[in-house]
């Protein structure tokens, strides 16, 4: 397959009205997930949390795929976190991208895990599973979300230990950071577990929530709409049953036009 990954390539070929922008760093984390990050369009604005069309021209035609920006709203450039699918339409060919290529990107960012969906409460909890992680990567680097909750607890559950390692430099970056630091060191609460291998915490989140270990081990009351609220983002599975989790515990789900207790997110890549 022919692939227009050079700027001036891509620039002279891409449609009408979409952005084309520049990877600057490529960090590969296992053989299934990376991240890169490429320019920010100086016109492009977006709400940390949000989501966006990119892709790539493949024989002769532009491939999109929804991806959470994995960047706050504040920085100079945007983030994103994948997955490699070996035959995936557009994550075969993405995952071979190169510091110095070019990627497709369309105007409009939108999507739900936003924290104006959201109405006020004492803390959030960010339920993500692999990459999953992303919208609360930018939610977490994000001033506004500490000025709104008194604590944000992240919970990421992957298949293998190596798969936490994204969210591990994430919260460790985020709790150093000259800008977020002072806000992040006192409210962040990162919690991770893992399905496939020996960890000390081990099962998926819907388990842990269900038995209790959850809340035992950040010492809080279990889910209680007056004060607690959701995002999730991850597979299917772990958005229905997450979502079914948080409605038994009497939240509601809310969206941007009608905020609530909690917000899922639908966006997927292949």
């Amino acid at each position: 397959m022919n692939v227009l990954a050079k700027p001036s390539d891509l620039e002279a070929a891409a449609p009408a009205g979409v952005f084309v922008e520049e990877v600057k760093t490529v960090q590969h984390y296992t053989d299934r997930l990376f991240r890169f990050r490429m320019t920010r369009p100086a016109s492009f604005r977006f709400r940390s949390g949000e989501f966006v069309m990119i892709g790539l021209m493949i024989d002769g035609k532009p491939l999109y795929r929804a991806y959470s920006i994995a960047s706050p709203a504040w920085d100079e450039e945007l983030e994103f976190f994948s997955i490699k699918v070996p035959d995936g339409p557009l994550t075969s060919h993405l995952q071979k991208i190169q510091p110095g290529d070019a990627i497709l990107m369309k105007k409009k960012p939108t999507g739900t895990l936003v924290n104006d969906a959201l109405i006020p409460g004492k803390r959030v909890y960010m339920f993500s599973t692999g990459t999953g992680i992303a919208p609360f990567a930018s939610l977490i680097r994000d001033p506004d979300t500490y000025e709104k909750f008194d604590q944000v607890i992240l919970t990421h559950t992957c298949r293998e230990v190596a798969e936490l390692k994204y969210g591990e430099d994430l919260v460790e970056a985020t709790v150093n950071d000259p800008l977020i630091g002072e806000f992040a060191k006192d409210k962040l609460v990162h919690y991770t577990s893992v399905t496939r291998e020996d960890f000390p915490r081990q099962g998926r989140i819907t388990d842990l929530i269900k038995s209790g270990k959850l809340f035992e081990d950040l010492g809080v009351p279990p889910l209680d709409p007056a004060v607690d609220r959701g995002m999730i983002c991850g597979s299917m599975d772990m958005i229905k049953d997450t979502k079914v989790l948080l409605e038994e515990a009497g939240l509601t789900e809310g969206a941007n036009n009608k905020p609530a207790e909690f917000v899922v997110e639908r966006a997927f890549v292949g």
